[in-house]
């Protein structure tokens, strides 16, 4: 319910709106007005309106008068004040300028306080991007104190939504404002409430990027290993992201005393959601602290994480592990891998948890192109061999995705003996999805293992696709084979495919019948004229007399579809009268795609 003042500010802006009887104001008066409607889809709508609003007032009246609404207003539903903290981040011309940008700090302030997450999150993101606009005495006037207000608010929420302002107002402040924000900042990252300090440990590298150097090295260091020390969790893992940050922003010398007591620490946390932040932003704690604390530090530390009792932290290691490898230092690359992290690979091959296998199969092919032929042959084929029969399909699935960086070392065929039979049981998987989702490698695979191989031992099996019980692997499967025609030409296509193919015209299966016809729809295009004109258009004439009503439709649709290939004496003399002939059928579908056929694109409209 909005209070009488609000009644009473609303009530004004309405009567302002058509002040000057001018008629064209109206629907902005209905707009106001719908403002304190006790429909919450209207008073939305008007929300999102407000620029519309803001615009037919004039820049005085939106500040003296709607600003001052709006900010009584805020006690309304989530959704209209989440769409209300995002417009007013756009307001910066319709209240003057910056000059007056200000103006806009009242409402957004009261939107930074509100109890919803989502709501305060966009306020604060409209006051960062205000912030901007700011001159830097407008910043000190008005700004920095709202900042203080919230940061010193009663409410948890204010306190929270203050952390992620400091950032923005630091750079443009003077010396003396500065250390008050410091300050401020230093109070929120110890404050009682776990809710402030996981807000003041996410944005604790974003603030030291703003700092200088001597006041990263005293104060965020020691806000630094205090949060990485909480009591929460949640808090302790939010330190360590922050960690990237600041081990750029230090030099080399004063990464092992300031950062990696720390950051050792965070390895071995108790809590397997630290270990899982430490694994998950490993690569980028890698480049951050460079290649001696790497060799020294992180190599040990990762090779715990690849061992962690935990699967959603091995998992995390485990997906690092192309990445841990090709930031290594080249000098000692090789050695590293091999003793240290390749027996641990080795482990998580045949790991206990799918998900850590399959992160695993995810990026292990891409160590091939690191290690080189001869150790990828010797120690890595023997691992992409195990995981290919892993009873985890995805585990499979991501091995073959991955082969083609394996092609460029080693060479397809010293992978086909083991790699055919997997794809084999894949495609024969009782789950339809792990049948569609190996389709979708085979022009991958197709083009890795060349037309001779292909035919001798995969044509069979693309062939069968076009007859599986499930319509969306056989859709899948025709598809399949004009990406394959694609890449192995109209020629093999005419020897290899378009006789099995047509073949299938005769098949007592109705529905395969159908599969006829639908991969002549998509061949004709990739094969050409004279392939479709000679073998597959008689093929479609003559299934114009059959005995289901679906197959003669579908007749009609790929005369449609192939006309486009067919020359006009072709159209003329042989498909326009079988389509004449399917517009008299009996069947009213038959009749509606004939008629279609006729008056479509492919025929002239004479020939109709």
């Amino acid at each position: 319910t909005l209070t009488l003042r609000t009644q009473r500010h609303s009530t004004t802006l309405t009567k302002m709106a058509g002040a000057d009887g001018d008629d064209s104001l109206y629907p902005i008066a209905v707009l106001i007005d719908e403002l304190r409607n006790e429909d919450v889809q209207l008073r939305l709508n008007s929300i999102k309106k407000l620029s519309t609003i803001a615009l037919a007032l004039g820049v005085e009246r939106t500040r003296t008068e709607l600003l001052p609404f709006l900010t009584d207003t805020i006690y309304d539903e989530d959704e209209v004040l989440l769409a209300l903290a995002e417009q007013l981040g756009n307001f910066t011309m319709l209240v003057g300028g910056p000059e007056y940008v200000h103006c806009l700090l009242p409402p957004l302030e009261s939107l930074a306080t509100v109890e919803e997450t989502v709501v305060r999150d966009k306020a604060v993101e409209s006051l960062r991007k205000i912030s901007q606009e700011h001159s830097p005495v407008d910043l000190e006037v008005h700004f920095e104190p709202l900042v203080k207000r919230l940061a010193s608010g009663d409410w948890f929420t204010s306190r929270t939504s203050a952390c992620g302002l400091f950032s923005v107002c630091y750079p443009r402040v003077s010396s003396t404002v500065k250390a008050e924000i410091r300050q401020h900042f230093r109070t929120l990252c110890s404050d009682d409430t776990p809710m402030v300090r996981r807000a003041a440990a996410s944005k604790l590298g974003e603030f030291a990027k703003v700092l200088e150097l001597d006041y990263v090295k005293s104060d965020i260091i020691s806000l630094f290993t205090a949060l990485a020390s909480d009591e929460q969790d949640s808090v302790r893992l939010l330190a360590v992201e922050a960690c990237v940050s600041i081990a750029t922003l230090l030099p080399q010398e004063d990464l092992e005393t300031l950062v990696m007591p720390t950051l050792r620490q965070a390895a071995e946390d108790k809590s397997w959601r630290v270990r899982y932040m430490v694994a998950d932003k490993f690569s980028e704690l890698q480049k951050a602290v460079g290649p001696e604390i790497t060799k020294n530090d992180l190599v040990p530390a990762f090779q715990n994480l690849l061992k962690d009792c935990e699967a959603e932290v091995r998992a995390a290691a485990a997906n690092k592990v192309k990445e841990f490898c090709e930031n290594l230092p080249e000098d000692n690359r090789e050695q590293i891998i091999m003793t240290h992290i390749l027996p641990c690979v080795k482990e998580l091959v045949s790991d206990t948890n799918q998900h850590v296998k399959s992160a695993l199969a995810s990026v292990i092919m891409g160590l091939s192109t690191i290690l080189g032929k001869d150790n990828t042959i010797e120690h890595l084929l023997p691992l992409f061999l195990a995981q290919l029969k892993d009873e985890c399909p995805e585990v499979r699935l991501n091995i073959i995705s991955n082969l083609d960086c394996v092609n460029e070392v080693i060479g397809i065929r010293q992978l086909s003996q083991s790699l055919l039979p997997a794809i084999v049981e894949l495609a024969e998987d009782a789950k339809w999805r792990v049948r569609l989702a190996i389709i979708e490698y085979m022009p991958l695979l197709a083009g890795q293992l060349g037309v001779e191989f292909f035919d001798e031992k995969l044509n069979t099996l693309c062939m069968a696709w076009l007859i599986d019980h499930v319509y969306a692997i056989r859709e899948a499967a025709t598809c399949n084979l004009m990406k394959l025609v694609e890449k192995f030409g109209a020629d093999w296509a005419q020897n290899t495919i378009v006789p099995k193919v047509l073949g299938m015209a005769n098949d007592p299966n109705y529905l395969h019948r159908m599969t006829t016809l639908f991969c002549i729809n998509a061949l004709s295009d990739v094969c050409g004229r004279d392939i479709t004109t000679k073998q597959m258009l008689p093929v479609v004439l003559k299934m114009s007399e059959d005995q289901v009503a679906n197959v003669r439709f579908n007749v009609a649709k790929s005369l449609q579809k192939i006309g486009p290939v067919l020359e006009k004496i072709t159209l003329q003399n042989q498909v326009k009268p079988v389509l004449d002939k399917l517009a008299t059928d009996k069947d009213m579908d038959v009749k509606y795609f004939a008629h279609e056929a006729l008056s479509g694109e492919c025929l002239p409209y004479e020939y109709s």
